[in-house]
């Protein structure tokens, strides 16, 4: 029953479904817990996450690493579930 489970898991669409609904303590855990609390935003479309901070200077800092938040969430997630990363 178990192999079952995790072959069930490891498919690509449930394994994109199961990541995206950690995508919020995927990011915080990236991020932190501060600028978490000043993101009010995280949409995921088309495999672009749209993320919204309220501090411009957070939002600056995040924006020239949007790259490697890119990186971080794939490899968290296991699977290519960004293909980029848009700071608002």
């Amino acid at each position: 029953m178990g192999d079952l489970l995790e072959e069930f898991f490891h498919r690509p669409y449930i394994a994109a479904k199961v990541a995206e609904g950690k995508l919020p303590d995927t990011w915080r855990a990236i991020v932190g817990d501060r600028a978490a609390e000043l993101t009010t935003q995280l949409r995921l479309e088309n495999r672009i996450l749209h993320v919204r901070i309220q501090s411009s200077v957070l939002r600056q800092e995040l924006f020239y690493q949007r790259e490697a938040l890119k990186e971080q969430i794939n490899r968290r997630a296991g699977i290519q579930l960004v293909n980029a990363v848009i700071i608002r």
